[in-house]
């Protein structure tokens, strides 16, 4: 619902790029990576494309690329799986909601139990995640949603932060101009006592915690 980005919802349309030209794009610009960057591959949702990004990435890792995926985690076939075993080095995993009922409201789309199977297998990996969290004041920021957000990850090793994403109506016009009712236009943005509260109580679960 709170899409900033509504023209990548449509999986039909967009542009097509050969892997290998993106490869070479990306390798003409390590020079600006420095000691932390790479490629990340985001969306919609980037796991909808898991064989190509399998491919892609397996090219960069072999360029020396740190490679990341920004995604909500709906997807976990076994494609996915082989882009997150080989040749995956960090994930962004984007939470909803920690409910089923907000789930659902937010998305549209049932089972939240989807990002947190997602989250599981990163973690039984040992690799490096992060996860992602917009709040939105009444409907994800809360302090019963957001402690139990922290339950769920506490005991999680490879979790090195968490960010959180402040709402925002930003992309409005971009809804307006697909011509798309904007569902949150009585939603507020949050006031900075509800986002230090949100990380104070979020900071007692996590190592770290950043405000976007």
């Amino acid at each position: 619902m709170y899409c900033h980005n509504p023209d990548t919802i449509d999986t039909h349309g967009g542009t097509e790029y050969e892997i290998e030209d993106l490869v070479q794009r990306a390798i003409k610009m390590k020079s600006y990576f420095g000691n932390n960057g790479g490629v990340t591959v985001s969306g919609g949702e980037p796991m909808l494309q898991a064989k190509n990004i399998l491919t892609f990435f397996k090219r960069l890792k072999e360029e020396n690329i740190h490679t990341n995926i920004d995604t909500n985690g709906r997807v976990l076939n076994h494609p996915v799986m082989q882009v997150l075993d080989n040749y995956t080095d960090l994930v962004m995993l984007d939470i909803k909601h920690v409910t089923e009922k907000g789930y659902q409201y937010i998305t549209g789309k049932k089972n939240a139990q989807t990002s947190f199977n997602f989250a599981k297998y990163r973690e039984d990996s040992g690799k490096k995640m992060w996860l992602r969290y917009v709040l939105i004041p009444e409907i994800t920021n809360k302090p019963e949603l957001l402690h139990a957000l922290g339950e769920q990850f506490k005991n999680y090793k490879t979790i090195e932060k968490i960010e959180l994403q402040p709402y925002h109506k930003l992309g409005i016009h971009k809804w307006e101009a697909l011509g798309w009712t904007y569902e949150l236009n009585d939603a507020r943005e949050n006031t900075p006592e509800e986002l230090a509260q949100a990380a104070q109580i979020l900071s007692t679960y996590f190592k770290e915690v950043k405000i976007n």
